[in-house]
């Protein structure tokens, strides 16, 4: 079944573009969501009445995606963990962490839907990220995972005082 797709759908296409798809993932898909229209003589016409308008949302588009690649290619974020002996994460760090990451310390909005990562990030160290900004822009951050120097000093204090509490429990005892 042919229909026009009303906005930029992942694996098929963008606006206005007019695709080739299954009938039942027309029907109880794309049409419900509003994502595209059956392609009948009358959605043609006015989608040729529409081409320019859309031409010029499509360039503004990517321009911005163009400008992003500029700002995010090549920079570095750094996501804390807790990580524990020999380097391994108590967990992993997530599309979500990474792209709060971006916003906190690069101050550019990144959707975590857009955060490509491969699997899980579970090793403390560089590791190079791809971020989809639209259609076959992309652009590569290096996440920098690992224990930051605030924790370091939280962990120091932790430790000074269970040793305290233990020279205190020694000597109450010796008592």
């Amino acid at each position: 079944m042919k229909v026009v797709l009303l906005g930029e759908l992942k694996g098929k296409g963008g606006e206005g573009d007019v695709v080739d798809v299954a009938q039942g993932y027309a029907e109880n898909y794309l049409f419900p969501k509003k994502l595209a229209v059956a392609a009948t003589k009358g959605n043609l016409k006015q989608l040729e009445e529409r081409r320019n308008n859309i031409a010029k949302r499509e360039a503004v588009r990517l321009a911005d995606a163009n400008s992003m690649k500029e700002a995010l290619d090549g920079k570095a974020v750094t996501v804390d963990a807790k990580v524990g002996d020999e380097g391994v994460l108590f967990g992993s760090v997530t599309s979500a962490m990474i792209a709060d990451a971006i916003k906190a310390q690069l101050d550019i909005e990144v959707d975590r839907k857009r955060v490509e990562l491969g699997k899980p990030i579970k090793v403390a160290g560089t590791h190079p990220v791809v971020i989809s900004l639209y259609r076959d822009i992309r652009a590569t951050v290096n996440v920098l995972v690992g224990v930051t120097e605030e924790a370091v000093v939280e962990e120091t204090e932790v430790a000074e005082e269970a040793v305290e509490a233990e020279t205190t429990e020694t000597e109450a005892a010796a008592e």
